[in-house]
């Protein structure tokens, strides 16, 4: 391994690193020689309960196969226990290198009838549970940053949310793909403001099976763990903690099976100028033919 794929000595925080996707991603830092945080509520896949026994038992699996890591039992949601999870493996390792977070939850409804309980759960699941460690890992790196004065940061610091495909869209999930449309608003936003303290924020759209898969009707589920197992998306996540992943930045990537991708971000398809302003009577006349031409305006069955 070269210098800049080495993950020798470098402290990763995995939240959501008790089950699937976040206990691959944990597991493979850990291989590539990272020292690991290992951070989880120990919730069910609707975020009731909390077991401190989920983390730990990564954490203890790690350590048995010859890694480092330790454990945190906390709620990425909650901005103490976020706050406390960066102190944690600062006081713990001395500093905090990478942090991804795959923590999230699922109580799916079709719109009208989605409680207003299930709503606020997954938003400040899926969505703050991103922004608050994310605001605290912030907060000490750009500390640490201007403490390491000239010379800067020996590597960049990085840090990946974690979206979906709902974001597109997800018939029965307008409470997960909205949280996970404003991950994405968010990644964009915060990696401009810490491009300067030399810290790269990204987001990530991973695909493979989970817990999460297995809320699916067997017969209705995309594919199997056989066909897509949640470690093939872990080497992504460990190349984006490494120093070959240098300035990239505000970035949407995918992984998955034995595909990575990177997504464009929002764009303007067609546009169209009236020099007087637009009417309703203008509208109605030019909007479809003329300003929108051959931009296909019936979408919604993309995404069911």
């Amino acid at each position: 391994m070269t210098g800049t794929e080495s993950l020798d000595g470098a402290v990763c925080v995995v939240a959501g690193g008790g089950h699937g996707l976040g206990e691959a991603a944990a597991h493979e830092l850990a291989a590539q020689g990272a020292r690991v945080v290992v951070n989880d509520l120990g919730a069910a896949v609707d975020g009731t309960g909390s077991d401190a026994s989920v983390p730990e038992a990564v954490a203890a699996e790690i350590r048995d196969a010859g890694g480092t890591a330790i454990a945190h039992h906390g709620d990425v949601a909650d901005f103490a226990d976020a706050e406390a999870l960066i102190d944690d493996a600062v006081s713990e390792f001395g500093r905090v290198d990478f942090v991804c977070n795959f923590a999230g939850i699922l109580r799916d409804g079709m719109a009208h009838k989605l409680s207003e309980a299930d709503w606020s759960a997954v938003i400040e699941t899926n969505l703050t549970g991103q922004f608050a460690p994310l605001r605290a890992a912030a907060a000490h790196w750009r500390e640490a940053a201007a403490d390491a004065g000239e010379d800067g940061f020996d590597r960049q610091r990085s840090y990946l949310a974690v979206s979906g495909g709902a974001a597109r869209g997800s018939l029965g999930q307008a409470n997960y793909a909205a949280a996970k449309a404003g991950v994405l608003g968010m990644v964009r936003t915060v990696s401009n403001e810490l491009v300067r303290s030399d810290v790269r924020v990204n987001a990530l759209v991973p695909n493979g099976y989970t817990r999460m898969t297995e809320t699916v009707p067997e017969e209705h589920r995309p594919y199997t763990r056989e066909e897509m197992p949640p470690e093939k998306v872990a080497p992504l996540v460990a190349y984006l903690a490494s120093e070959a992943a240098e300035d990239i930045t505000g970035c949407t990537l995918y992984a998955g099976g034995d595909r990575v991708g990177v997504f464009a971000d929002p764009r303007m398809e067609a546009v169209g100028v009236s020099p007087d302003g637009w009417t309703l009577d203008s509208l109605a006349e030019h909007f479809r033919e003329d300003v929108a031409d051959d931009v296909d305006l019936s979408r919604t069955e993309t995404y069911l």
